[in-house]
């Protein structure tokens, strides 16, 4: 069997409202937490409590997800505003007075 080689190059990674995408996943997962805990007892006769935690889990992990991805887009954009301020200083150092 041949190796697989790609035929083209990989697409640019999409960027997108980041921030707003894992805050909504990890209110889903504390939401889904909330709705599964009354039902605790059952869970437990069942030896299904890891649906229960697996969900906690999920929401704490999205905190930490929600810390890192605000930091990188604070980082994105400072950058972003550094390499506007060098261009429009490198664009006025370029005009003749």
């Amino acid at each position: 069997m041949a190796k697989w080689t790609p035929r083209h190059e990989a697409p640019e990674p999409l960027e997108g409202p980041v921030v707003a995408t894992i805050t909504g996943g990890t209110i889903l997962w504390f939401a889904m937490f909330i709705v599964q805990l009354p039902f605790y007892g059952w869970f437990a006769d069942r030896d299904l409590l890891w649906w229960l935690w697996t969900c906690a889990a999920g929401g704490g992990l999205g905190l930490i997800g929600i810390w890192y991805v605000r930091g990188r887009d604070a980082a994105l954009k400072a950058h972003a505003a550094k390499e506007a301020a060098r261009a429009a200083r490198a664009a006025g150092d370029e005009q003749p007075e």
